[in-house]
């Protein structure tokens, strides 16, 4: 059982690699983009929307949520490119992976604008 979710870990993995490189191919259809930068982002910043600490909420995220926008995404891209880009992310995989600050300011802003209006719902 193990052995088959690092398998698939791996997957998951190399595919945001493969939409990471994704976002810099010509031959990938812009709404493709738009989903993969959303989904790279998300899978490359720091920080979780939700935080892991939270319970089942923090960990719905990973386990459901980015496997599903990834899925989505490929589905997005034609099978001959997804291909190559997917050998090319394969290439990259003991490679440290990129980071996303802007991903991640964006979270730490959707995290402030929450906590904001909840102070203003409370003592508004």
């Amino acid at each position: 059982m193990t052995g088959r979710l690092r398998v698939w870990a791996r997957g998951l993995k190399r595919d945001v690699m493969a939409l990471w490189l994704a976002l810099r191919d010509p031959r990938v259809p812009w709404p493709a983009k738009a989903l993969a930068a959303l989904v790279v982002g998300y899978a490359l910043s720091p920080i979780d929307l939700i935080p892991d600490f939270i319970p089942v909420l923090g960990l719905l995220d990973d386990l459901i949520l980015l496997p599903l926008g990834i899925l989505l995404a490929i589905r997005l891209i034609p099978p001959a490119v997804m291909a190559e880009l997917r050998g090319a992310a394969a290439a990259r995989l003991d490679q440290p992976r990129p980071r996303s600050l802007v991903a991640a300011l964006v979270i730490v802003a959707l995290w402030l604008l929450l906590a904001a209006w909840l102070a203003l719902w409370l003592f508004g």
